[in-house]
């Protein structure tokens, strides 16, 4: 569902790339927030496997409420195309996403201990095997969601209107996670379901709480200092959970730097999807949508997930090299940086392959020349010569007024809007040379779609078409609206009154813009292809979708010598009965990430996108060398050989402090023996 959600928050509900991407990271985070509820709900109150099911059931609820909120004819009273209630679609997403971040938050801390509670303590090499499948299995799932999601939304549906299919990209998934949940839950017998073990995730905060309380109270130096600050709970609490807290804590300590990972990994689904919208996605006969580019992860991850298990790490360790959990991390952190470089570095030439608009104090002026002789033009500083039926190249850039020389005779002052992007035909009217200004598109088109219209200098009426669309009936001297055409070979038809046609071909990219010009040379008889000029307003994207494969093999290195590790490091360092509480650990640090992005987004204010994916590479080397030096200092524990002294020690622990409790008592006692005879005498 990810996959396309930042393309309907742009295409569909309006949004300006900065919104989409504030909602779209708010909305991940907010999916991370929630495995908190889901730990405390699973351990204290029904198991995994149920919250699993029960959850599953309001994840799926919420894919049916996105599906429904992206139907445009729900509130299209006026069959234009256009929901004519578009609060109602944002309340109706909002809702959604909400029920969504409940039911996949919830589940999340579950899921991965849920499996890991199927193997016994003496089978750590099945369950760290265990853990790699569960992660491919994940990418398996995102590599098919990827391909077929963004198809399903490139299709077009409608009852009024066809637009692009966002009902049946949300749908489809609402279905599938109903299958999903009948099969999990027909395999019921076959699963190790462990009890839910108190509320635990409360037992650890209320001991944490009260261990800082007592150290407060206790905080003058009359009072012996103890081992760890933790052991100030020893009064209330026994043994055996301040040492799992202990255990927990460490772990959580180490957690702190990891959120900058995630910042810069979930941004594949944001700032990298709106990237490849701007760039060519024609792969020969495959024609790749921008969403569709994120499925080069989950290749690579089915790709090198075995490699790295199966090769890399067993040829380190032949070279006798500690390449522990915690280094694996750390280098997956600086990959991920080294992603984010090569992104900025596709983002340079990007932004050199882009048009420049004029600013709020400019404007710009495109020429074309209708005359059948060559033309002299003089417009402000500007000296040009135009060849019969040609524009000049580029824009020229003007302030609002300035003075027009065509030829040796004709003169005119110009005044054009600022921030106005213009054509002016040059047409000649008796013995005067005119120029007829017309509005020019100022912005790319979106979802790589190519602005295409026609300007009619031939002497009747005539009307164009592109498939079912038309441009309408075009006046002599006259400019149509601009249509939206997609990739590909584009075929017009040209037609007049009488039923004379002239068939004409153009090879569309992705994102241009065009003026297609009817000469008064104009004639049916002639090809159209000889005769027709197209006047290039916007270049169509050059840089090919394929430049952001490195910065994808970079990032999805890093995820699984980061991600993959950190898995099963959580779960390895986790007490037996905090083990989702580690997990919800983990993830929460994915929704803090998600929340830098939206800190750093907002704080920056860097104009160049480059500039900002230099920004986070930066922080994130910044973040790997405090974590390196964190994990420098990790001592690594077995939990079970911990918990196995404790349970040793607790007997021996109760019988001491029965004994003391015993020994005061009997004291008070003889205490208040002596004060009732001292009493009587």
């Amino acid at each position: 569902m990810r996959a396309v959600l930042v393309l309907y928050f742009k295409y569909f509900l309006k949004w300006d790339d900065d919104f989409a991407t504030t909602i779209y990271h708010t909305f991940v985070a907010l999916c991370y927030l929630t495995p908190i509820l889901g730990a405390i709900v699973a351990d204290s109150w029904l198991g995994k496997f149920k919250t699993i099911v029960y959850l599953s059931i309001v994840y799926t609820l919420g894919q049916v409420v996105m599906a429904i909120s992206a139907i445009h004819d729900l509130t299209d009273a006026n069959k234009d195309g256009t929901p004519d209630n578009m609060t109602l679609h944002v309340a109706l997403s909002m809702v959604g996403l909400i029920l969504i971040a409940l039911g996949t938050g919830g589940i999340k801390p579950c899921v991965a201990a849920f499996g890991g509670d199927q193997f016994l303590d003496h089978q750590e090499k099945q369950r760290s095997t265990f853990f790699s499948i569960f992660y491919l299995s994940i990418n398996a799932g995102s590599l098919l969601s990827t391909v077929i999601t963004p198809i399903l939304r490139a299709q077009e549906c409608g009852i009024n209107t066809k637009q692009s299919c966002y009902p049946l990209a949300f749908g489809v998934p609402a279905a599938l996670m109903v299958v999903a949940l009948v099969v999990f839950i027909i395999g019921s017998g076959m699963y190790i379901k462990t009890p839910p073990q108190g509320n635990i995730m409360v037992k650890v905060c209320t001991c944490i709480g009260f261990a800082i309380k007592n150290r407060f109270r206790h905080r003058s130096s009359q009072y012996p200092k103890r081992q760890h600050w933790m052991d100030w709970s020893d009064e209330k609490y026994d043994k055996l959970l301040i040492a799992q807290v202990k255990m927990v804590l460490k772990v959580l300590f180490l957690y702190i730097p990891l959120p900058m990972f995630w910042a810069l990994f979930d941004q594949q689904g944001s700032r990298w999807t709106l990237q490849a919208t701007i760039m060519d996605g024609n792969f020969g006969v495959l024609t790749i949508q921008p969403d569709q580019m994120q499925t080069v992860n989950p290749i690579l991850i089915l790709i090198m997930v075995p490699i790295m298990d199966s090769v890399i790490y067993p040829l380190i360790a032949k070279c006798k090299l500690n390449f522990s959990p915690l280094k694996r991390m750390t280098v997956g952190m600086l990959f991920a940086a080294l992603a984010f470089v090569a992104a900025a570095l596709v983002q340079l030439q990007i932004d050199q392959t882009m048009p420049i608009f004029p600013s709020s104090t400019e404007s710009q002026v495109k020429y074309i020349n209708l005359m059948s002789t060559p033309l002299d033009v003089k417009a402000g500083n500007n000296n040009f010569t135009l060849k019969p039926f040609t524009a000049n190249e580029d824009y020229l850039t003007f302030g609002s007024q300035f003075t027009l020389f065509l030829g040796p005779d004709a003169s005119y002052q110009i005044a054009i809007e600022e921030g106005n992007r213009s054509t002016s035909v040059i047409v000649q009217e008796g013995t005067l040379l005119k120029p007829i200004t017309f509005s020019d598109i100022t912005s790319k088109p979106e979802q790589g779609a190519n602005a295409i219209r026609f300007f009619n200098g031939f002497n009747i009426t005539l009307n164009m078409t592109w498939g079912d669309q038309s441009f309408g009936n075009i006046p002599t001297n006259d400019m149509s609206n601009y249509v939206l055409i997609p990739q590909g070979v584009a075929q017009y038809q040209i037609k007049d009154a009488l039923g004379s046609v002239c068939d004409y071909k153009q090879e569309l990219g992705f994102g241009s813009s065009y003026t297609i010009v009817i000469p008064p040379t104009f004639n049916f008889e002639s090809t159209c292809e000889q005769i027709l000029v197209p006047v290039v307003d916007i270049k169509p994207n050059i840089i090919h979708m394929a430049w952001q494969i490195p910065q994808y093999f970079l990032m999805t290195v890093g995820e699984v010598v980061f991600s993959v590790t950190g898995l099963e490091f959580s779960y390895s360092q986790a007490p037996s009965n905090m083990k989702s509480v580690l997990q919800a650990g983990w993830l929460l640090t994915v929704a803090v990430g998600n929340i830098v992005v939206l800190i750093i987004a907002e704080a920056a204010t860097l104009e160049d996108q480059w500039a900002e994916y230099i920004l986070f590479a930066s922080l994130l080397v910044l973040v790997c060398f405090i974590f390196a030096f964190m994990a420098y200092f990790y001592t690594y524990i077995d939990p079970a050989k911990i918990e196995a002294e404790f349970a040793h020690k607790e007997p021996e622990e109760k019988k001491r402090k029965s004994l003391e409790m015993s020994r005061k008592s009997s004291h008070s006692s003889y205490e208040k023996e002596e004060e009732t005879l001292q009493t009587k005498i």
